[in-house]
């Protein structure tokens, strides 16, 4: 229980992004990233040999033009919606907390962040990974850097983790919302989910007594599976789809940021599209569920790059929901996530009001348990 006097450390942390778009900073931002174990998870020396001496030299020059189409006058819109959110999240909570923005990989770092709660001698801290669906490269990874900085102080306050939320009603209602506009003035054949891509090793070392296949398991969302991430995405769809009244045979989920030769979770975004147009599936809208803010990943891969080659391939419409950003409902959720996991907000003047909606949000596992 916090006393009067205390304030809560609330830690948000995204993925990261280079300072610059410069090739130099593209290269020491990809140097971290690709370092991180839980990322690529081979043993030392074949990493840092694979990263060091042929990824980040010859990938750098090319991700540095990708991110100048990207930057704008406020820099990267991962940086700068994460920095609205806090501040606009610290409006919401009040001065009995402190937020903070940190970056897993590059500026500001976990570290320095900490540092600086550290120093507010906040009495517990709450740490969200701004990724809904669990995955040991993003989410675990933030965890894990969190606990090695901290497992250093002399004084380590209470540290709560919210390691996921792929259907918290707010963060679907966000996307809801979102598509609704889009909805409202266009008509669409087919709907996908594109989410980003892990290997499947990665899937399979996370197993719960070997369940998941990465098939059709995952069609179903359950205690046995609940950290599984490809069981994840397959159920934030079914929700938001369920909410958008989306029948099952008109959206596909798919995953896409394939890197280096082993086998990844399918199935794959750039080849999913090729079918759709064969198909006969002509007008796509895409969801980018795994990404809270809009980044290279959705403004460029999904946003430009498969649109270019979806309408190559015979299509003739792709549009893409812009991510949550700074969405209200967003802030909400947040909010929600925070007052959840810690107990100053007590007050029935302080409980998040709910949502009016037309249907209401399932936002519950599965009712049929594994």
């Amino acid at each position: 229980m916090n006393k009067p006097h205390d304030k809560v450390g609330v830690l948000l942390v995204n993925l990261g992004t280079p300072d610059s778009s410069s090739t130099g900073d593209v290269r020491r931002y990809l140097r971290e990233f690709l370092m991180d174990k839980r990322v690529v998870d081979y043993p030392l020396i074949p990493r840092w040999m694979l990263v060091n001496l042929i990824i980040a030299p010859f990938r750098a020059p090319k991700s540095a033009k990708e991110y100048r189409k990207l930057w704008q006058e406020r820099g990267s819109p991962l940086k700068f919606y994460g920095e609205d959110v806090t501040a606009l999240l610290q409006k919401e909570l009040g001065d009995r907390y402190v937020v903070k923005l940190a970056m897993r990989y590059q500026n500001p770092s976990i570290q320095s962040v900490l540092k600086e709660m550290q120093d507010e001698m906040v009495s517990s801290i709450i740490c969200i990974p701004l990724f809904p669906q669990y995955a040991s490269a993003t989410n675990g990874s933030v965890i894990d850097r969190v606990m090695e900085i901290t497992r250093t102080w002399q004084v380590i306050p209470e540290i709560k983790f919210i390691s996921q939320f792929p259907d918290h009603p707010l963060f679907i209602e966000a996307h809801a919302e979102r598509a609704q506009k889009i909805l409202e003035t266009q008509e669409y054949d087919h709907f996908l989910f594109s989410y980003h891509g892990v290997p499947v090793s990665q899937i399979k070392k996370a197993s719960y007594g070997d369940y998941c296949q990465t098939g059709s398991c995952c069609n179903k969302y359950g205690k046995r599976n609940q950290y599984c991430y490809r069981a994840q995405c397959f159920h934030t769809s079914r929700v938001l789809a369920k909410k958008l009244g989306i029948p099952e045979d008109k959206y596909t989920v798919s995953f896409q940021s394939r890197l280096g030769p082993v086998p990844w979770i399918r199935p794959y975004t750039d080849e999913v599209l090729q079918e759709f147009a064969k198909e006969g599936k002509k007008k796509i809208l895409v969801f980018s569920p795994a990404f809270v803010a809009d980044c290279l990943e959705t403004t460029l891969e999904v946003g430009e790059e498969y649109k270019h080659q979806f309408l190559e391939a015979g299509g003739e419409r792709w549009d893409l929901v812009e991510s949550l950003n700074d969405h209200p409902l967003w802030i909400e959720c947040l909010k929600d996530l925070v007052s959840q996991n810690n107990a100053i907000h007590t007050t029935s003047e302080e409980k998040i009001p709910k949502i009016k909606t037309s249907e209401p949000i399932d936002s519950s596992i599965d009712k049929q348990r594994l």
